[in-house]
């Protein structure tokens, strides 16, 4: 029996999840489709049904496009919210890629809390997607292509129509008389999606008709596939980490296999919210960071992000400057010091220093007379004895007195003098943020 385009649709969208609703409206085709499907749902309504366009601003029409979306939304008497969003021309990657990140960051942080956003991702996308990921040498985790779940900021996205062809949607909207946004971006084959899907798919389907629906297949079939995997990545990560979330051992690592502990060190990142370790990235970890020598400052960095080597443990975070050598600042302890990482330290429990200090970075040779200690230590012993690593050393704040004493180092350390004094006031120092 044949499945109208209508049904094939509704069967799409039949298993609504039970929270709010946002549909990403392009005011293109394939999402003025999936929104005109949902609004004719009274469930979805009640559920309170919304859209969201994203202005990107990369086109003389933008701003057109914006009002259709409003002049549909408000025809149909739904809801919604207009993102512009400033996307990055010079990121290295295309303008495309570019966008996509500034329209999910978009969604990733304005997402209400349980809600779902939906989006109109078809089966030819999908088999576009595939056929980008096998032609950039991936492995099952992007062989899997677009998934039709996963987390987005507090809520979750939700892909409902890849396993529906575009000709159906196409079909479904001119029945219905909808009239829909045409991207002349979409023609341009320097894009390497447009020529795929102008050139490429075109030659493929008249050898192969079901190419579209083989190709959606195959990433279906490796996303199951991935899901298994997943689920040993998970117990192989919980089984080297280390008290720390944003470190991992390095001996037990090295116990792992070389292809489980690629897609280890690739779950760690991904749940640490950083950018994607690039293939290249791992590579450097295998060859330079886990068998670095304990005391060595090995380290990749990619995107903003880094991963440095020391002791025992790989460290992962955002990249964070040191301090310049000639800060400096008078502190009192009354208010909050504001530092240059965008970070605070803080006095708490106490109204004030007993005499005001002077804020500083390290320049190297200070030494601290440490509480129940007469002599003073070297500061960079002292610091490799409490565990700090040399690159969060370079970003700690000193208090020193006016001759030059050292009498805190960030939360991490105190003087004796300092010491007694924070314990006779109930104060302590904290660092916040940064």
């Amino acid at each position: 029996m044949l499945v109208s385009n209508s049904d094939a649709i509704a069967a799409a969208l039949r298993e609504l999840p039970a929270t709010p609703l946002c549909v990403g409206y392009s005011g293109g085709l394939d999402s003025s489709v999936l929104l005109h499907a949902l609004a004719a749902s009274p469930r979805a309504r009640r559920q309170g049904l919304r859209a969201w366009h994203v202005h990107h601003g990369l086109h003389a029409q933008a701003d057109d496009w914006a009002r259709h979306c409003q002049e549909f939304c408000r025809s149909n008497e739904l809801e919604l919210t207009v993102s512009r969003v400033s996307v990055a021309r010079d990121a290295g990657d295309g303008p495309e890629a570019a966008a996509r990140r500034a329209r999910h960051a978009a969604f990733e942080s304005g997402l209400g809390a349980g809600e779902t956003l939906i989006l109109a991702h078809h089966r030819d996308d999908q088999a576009e997607t595939l056929l980008l990921r096998l032609l950039r040498g991936s492995g099952s985790t992007g062989l899997a292509s677009m998934t039709p779940w996963r987390a987005c900021g507090e809520g979750r996205l939700w892909r409902p129509l890849l396993s529906v062809p575009r000709a159906a949607l196409l079909a479904y909207a001119h029945s219905h008389g909808l009239r829909w946004i045409d991207d002349p971006s979409n023609d341009d084959d320097r894009y390497d999606r447009n020529f795929l899907r102008n050139r490429v798919m075109p030659l493929l389907r008249e050898r192969w008709p079901q190419a579209d629906a083989s190709f959606a297949l195959s990433a279906r079939l490796a996303g199951e596939s991935e899901h298994l995997l997943d689920e040993e990545d998970a117990l192989a990560l919980a089984a080297v980490r280390s008290l720390d979330p944003q470190a991992l051992s390095r001996a037990a690592l090295r116990k792992l296999p070389v292809s489980r502990r690629a897609r280890v060190l690739r779950r760690w990142i991904a749940g640490l919210g950083l950018p994607p370790l690039p293939t290249q990235g791992v590579i450097q970890i295998e060859s330079q960071l886990l068998d670095a020598r304990a005391d060595a400052e090995a380290e990749f960095a990619w995107q903003g992000a880094v991963v440095h080597a020391w002791r025992d443990l790989l460290h992962a975070q955002m990249h964070k400057p040191p301090l310049a050598e000639d800060w400096q600042t008078p502190w009192d302890g009354r208010a909050p010091l504001a530092l240059p990482d965008g970070g605070e330290w803080r006095l708490e429990g106490a109204d004030a220093f007993d005499a005001p200090g002077v804020a500083h970075a390290r320049r190297g040779g200070e030494r601290i007379v440490l509480p129940g200690r007469a002599h003073g230590h070297m500061l960079r012993k002292v610091l490799q004895d409490l565990g700090v690593p040399p690159w969060e050393r370079r970003r700690l704040p000193l208090l020193s007195s006016p001759q030059g004493e050292v009498l805190a180092v960030g939360d991490v350390a105190v003087s004796a003098r300092m010491d007694a004094w924070l314990r006779g006031c109930g104060g302590r120092l904290t660092l916040v943020g940064g």
